[in-house]
């Protein structure tokens, strides 16, 4: 998955960046199509919960904030909440 990644960053950097229409055109197509395979993905909001709010946070909805950011975290519910807040959270909220 982390390979995954990488490459899809470095793809965007080479390709993303060229002058020629039809490989920045090509570019867009491909990462829409890939987007919700592997890639970060930022929406117009940062997540504003809090700790307690991480802790307390139904299954579903972690899966559906990590789905919406593009991560994808196999393990237990509590691992899951713990990635979370380490994805989200600053070192100070921890």
């Amino acid at each position: 998955m982390a390979l995954n990644w990488l490459i899809s960053i470095a793809y965007t950097i080479t390709l993303g960046n060229s002058s020629s229409s039809s490989s920045s055109e090509f570019t867009t197509k491909n990462q829409m199509k890939n987007e919700g395979e592997f890639g970060f993905r930022m929406p117009l909001h940062y997540p504003r919960y809090k700790k307690d709010d991480y802790e307390n946070m139904e299954k579903w909805k972690i899966d559906e904030l990590l789905r919406e950011y593009g991560l994808s975290f196999r393990g237990s519910v509590d691992d899951k909440r713990r990635f979370a807040m380490g994805a989200f959270l600053w070192p100070d909220q921890l």
